[in-house]
């Protein structure tokens, strides 16, 4: 550890919110309690920090909370955070209460956020990755992606119904940034006819002709999933489908809705084994670190080094979603 000697450690959730991050915060909690931390929580991220939202976490502060989705500290978003005068002003409203231990739950951007922590303050910090983009390459999973992929998967089967029972075409719109992992994942897991992602090209003109072929082959309905990192092409798409058909084509953006809800066995049991690894690098002295995991193992790296690495693509599984789905 930086300073001192005290055993105080302090847990944040940053940007967006992600199914199974309470999982993780009940873990830090409880894990940390065990390893003789007194415990912290900060609310609404680190927009709470600036604002000296800290509060003693006790053993019985996370009962209950292992099954809900959101985040039971608030979380938010703070562009200003990026300005040193106000990052360092947040670290101080910890080191002022004897705290120099942060596990910092988010993004890229709150990575980026818990890196000039480490470098600028007198922290410890170590993050963990809770985002439902899954798009940090260092890592391949995040927590919050499984259950937003069920969400979705859930969707398709239930506008599956209604759109047979009118012989109709839905493009569903997912989230996801730049990355199109939910969108192929549940496109495949789910059944839907095409996928959209910006790691590969769309030829709008072919896909119209292939609905086409397929009503024509007796088809009842069809489904394109469509990432939001290619949700310029909805209107197009829209036209040229339903010039192609003739048919109704009819568009849904999911949304909120994929952030939200229990989260998974998959996603609860992968919380808790990354913010036990958090807690065991604090315990250590580390700082500067986030944990994620490779093939099945937890594991930490650098910030640094996380944030560099691009998210690889799925080439294998998008060329089979292409061939299976049509």
């Amino acid at each position: 550890m930086k300073k001192g000697t005290c055993k105080k450690l302090a847990v944040l959730t940053s940007g967006g919110d992600a199914s199974g991050m309470n999982a993780c915060i009940r873990t830090v909690v409880r894990y940390g309690l065990y390893h003789g931390f007194e415990m912290y929580g900060v609310k609404h991220g680190y927009k709470g920090l600036i604002n000296d939202e800290i509060f003693l976490m006790p053993y019985g502060a996370v009962s209950n909370s292992v099954h809900a989705g959101g985040t039971i500290l608030r979380t938010s978003r703070c562009p200003e955070f990026k300005e040193h005068e106000v990052f360092t002003k947040a670290a101080q409203n910890l080191l002022d209460k004897g705290i120099d231990n942060l596990i910092v739950i988010g993004g890229d951007g709150s990575f980026r956020g818990a890196q000039d922590l480490h470098e600028f303050t007198d922290l410890n910090v170590i993050g963990v990755p809770g985002t439902i983009d899954n798009d940090m390459g260092y890592t391949d999973s995040t927590i919050g992606f499984d259950t937003a992929c069920n969400t979705v998967i859930d969707a398709i089967l239930k506008l599956r119904d209604t759109i047979t029972s009118h012989d109709r075409i839905m493009i569903l719109e997912v989230m996801g940034r730049d990355c199109g992992n939910i969108a192929l994942n549940s496109a495949v897991a789910g059944g839907a006819e095409y996928v959209i992602v910006p790691e590969a090209p769309a030829d709008v003109d072919e896909i119209a002709a292939s609905v086409k072929r397929g009503f024509d082959k007796g088809k009842t309905s069809t489904i394109i999933l469509l990432a939001e990192g290619k949700n310029y092409l909805k209107d197009e798409l829209m036209q040229k489908v339903a010039a192609s058909t003739g048919r109704t084509v009819n568009h849904m953006a999911l949304g909120y809705m994929q952030r939200g809800g229990i989260p998974t066995m998959s996603d609860r049991v992968l919380a808790a084994r990354m913010g036990q690894r958090a807690v065991e690098l604090i315990e250590c002295g580390q700082s500067g670190r986030v944990v994620g995991i490779r093939g099945g193992d937890i594991y930490d790296t650098t910030i640094i080094e996380a944030l560099s690495l691009p998210k690889d693509f799925d080439r294998q599984l998008y060329n089979l979603a292409i061939v299976i789905s049509k």
